[in-house]
């Protein structure tokens, strides 16, 4: 086995440096820097408690370029506070390489506050212009769709964000399509790439909704998304924009000006897309309140039936009229009484005008044996004297008449009873003899 070469440049083909080998050199050659003051701007902190070791991430001002570096707790107490994201710093640092991972990291060991940074103030300088514009406004969001026929998505190339939104969504709604557009989402050519996104999608009838998404990032790696392009962008799309960039602390412009904000693309798709389960179940809850509803109505209305048909008249339609029925029967016996007896009354007075009548009535003369005679000329014969003997007359019986001829006359006295009038004859009584 050959020995390993003991400069760089002795290295062949044949004969390499492990890479361990390489890492320590690098190391050896880091550890023989002296500390020195760098200038930066923080783009990302990550506090821990006091004592203990925070992470930053810094950037130079004016190219992009960015390092790692670690800070103890007592050298972070000593900026009181005025340390954050953005913080533009002056620090006394010693470069440290880890050889297992081949990172170069910066040893904090004093930092100094200097300003907010240029870039930070830049956007915030511009959030107050767009603001002035009033594309932040709330008057300008717009409802994003219950069910969209299309789901437009910007992402990152093969990016975990994009599997994310579309597992997601069809987790929930399995018929979920989408019109992807997969563009940079990081870097100088990020901002341009991702509002011409925006303005194809929108451009789109079947797209409904549109969500930009990227998962998180340091703020140095969200800038893109803060460029006035992109702002501008969403903010004049027709269709509703979704900001799924996944940042939780500075937002970028991008959520201010989306009709949405996710906090990450699992939200995004959660918020774009309804639950169908959850919606079936919605159904069937509303289904059953209905059914519910409806019968208890028809309970009600059942109910008041019963309370209406239970009242006497309806269980006796008759019964109201029972008092005027008797009323009534009543009065028409009263009716029949009162006729009843005036028409007794009637005919007893007809019978007594009857039986005088009768009484009086020339028939009943007849009746009784007595007949009546009259005589051409003169009439009724009232005295023997009015005839002769010879004359024909007419006799007047109580059934029937007959011609007789007088054969003699017995005058006799006008009143009275003639001498030697037998008892029992009537008066006027006369008999036609023959002379």
């Amino acid at each position: 086995m050959k020995p390993l070469a003991k400069m760089a440049r002795d290295t062949t083909r044949d004969n390499p440096w492990p890479l361990r080998l390489l890492s320590e050199n690098i190391k050896a050659y880091v550890e023989r820097m002296s500390e020195l003051w760098v200038e930066g701007q923080v783009v990302q902190f990550n506090e821990r408690p006091p004592t203990k070791m925070s992470f930053l991430t810094i950037r130079d001002v004016d190219a992009d370029v960015s390092m790692n570096m670690t800070a103890f707790g007592t050298v972070i107490a000593q900026t009181q506070g005025n340390l954050t994201a953005g913080s533009r710093i002056v620090a006394r640092v010693k470069p440290v390489f880890w050889t297992r991972s081949g990172r170069l990291n910066l040893q904090a060991k004093e930092i100094h506050p200097v300003g907010v940074g240029n870039l930070l103030a830049q956007i915030e300088q511009l959030r107050k212009k767009l603001d002035a514009e009033g594309l932040f406004a709330a008057s300008r969001k717009k409802p994003l769709p219950f069910l969209p026929r299309t789901v437009g998505l910007i992402c990152g190339r093969n990016a975990k964000a994009k599997d994310d939104v579309i597992v997601n969504a069809r987790l929930r709604w399995p018929a979920t399509k989408f019109e992807i557009r997969e563009v940079l989402v990081q870097g100088p050519q990020s901002a341009a790439q991702v509002s011409r996104a925006i303005t194809e999608l929108d451009g789109l009838e079947h797209v409904d909704v549109i969500i930009v998404a990227r998962g998180g990032g340091s703020v140095e790696d969200l800038l893109p998304f803060s460029e006035e392009i992109v702002v501008r962008a969403a903010a004049d799309a027709h269709t509703p924009i979704v900001s799924a960039i996944g940042h939780e602390g500075d937002a970028p412009l991008l959520d201010l000006a989306a009709d949405l904000r996710a906090s990450t693309p699992t939200d995004a798709a959660k918020k774009t897309v309804p639950d169908l389960e959850a919606e079936g179940d919605g159904l069937a809850q509303a289904r059953a309140r209905l059914r519910q509803a409806v019968l208890g109505r028809i309970g009600v209305e059942r109910n008041h039936l019963e309370l209406l048909t239970s009242r006497p008249v309806f269980t006796s339609p008759t019964a109201s009229l029972q008092g005027h029925r008797a009323t009534l029967e009543q009065a028409l016996t009263g009716l029949r009484n009162t006729a009843s007896q005036r028409l007794s009354a009637a005919r007893t007075q007809l019978a007594s005008a009857l039986a005088s009548l009768r009484a009086m009535s020339p028939q009943a003369t007849l009746e009784r044996g007595y007949s009546i005679l009259k005589a051409p000329g003169t009439g009724v014969l009232t005295d023997a004297a009015q005839v002769k003997k010879g004359e024909i007359l007419q006799a007047t019986l109580a059934r029937g008449s007959m011609i007789v001829t007088v054969f003699g006359t017995n005058p006799g006295k006008k009143s009275g009873t003639n001498p030697g009038e037998k008892p029992g004859t009537n008066p006027g009584e006369e008999e036609l003899t023959q002379p």
